[in-house]
């Protein structure tokens, strides 16, 4: 196997695209049998235990999942597209390929908003 620079894959792969990572995926899958871990994410060890009462923090940021488009689903590719900037046909594909993740790391209050005009348009939507 050829030399591979590490750092460069890497800010390559970090700065891909919702589209292109999902290529992304479907070609590792297709292409070498490899799935992404459950949960869509890298998985990372938990913190240790402190001896004092554990206090849970509050979670500060959220992705928006779309779960299913429901009976109304033009009006959630519009949705979806006035969301994410996406061209129309991206937005389509997304739609039609649930759960799709639309919006990450939002804050609360923006999670809220993106989850509130996804449902008035008709879709099924989770926060995570």
């Amino acid at each position: 196997m050829a030399d591979v620079d590490i750092s460069s894959l890497g800010d390559q792969i970090a700065n891909l695209t919702l589209k292109q990572a999902k290529e992304l995926s479907d070609y590792v899958k297709d292409k070498y049998g490899i799935e992404p871990a459950a949960g869509g994410g890298m998985m990372m060890a938990a913190p240790a235990a402190d001896a004092g009462p554990a206090k849970a923090a509050e979670q500060t940021e959220f992705d928006v999942i779309l779960t299913a488009a429901g009976d109304k689903k033009l009006e959630v590719v519009k949705a979806v597209k006035a969301i994410t900037g996406a061209s129309l046909m991206d937005a389509k594909k997304l739609v039609d390929a649930p759960p799709a993740k639309i919006k990450e790391k939002a804050s609360k209050e923006d999670a809220a908003k993106v989850k509130a005009d996804l449902e008035a348009a008709g879709a099924t939507v989770e926060l995570k």
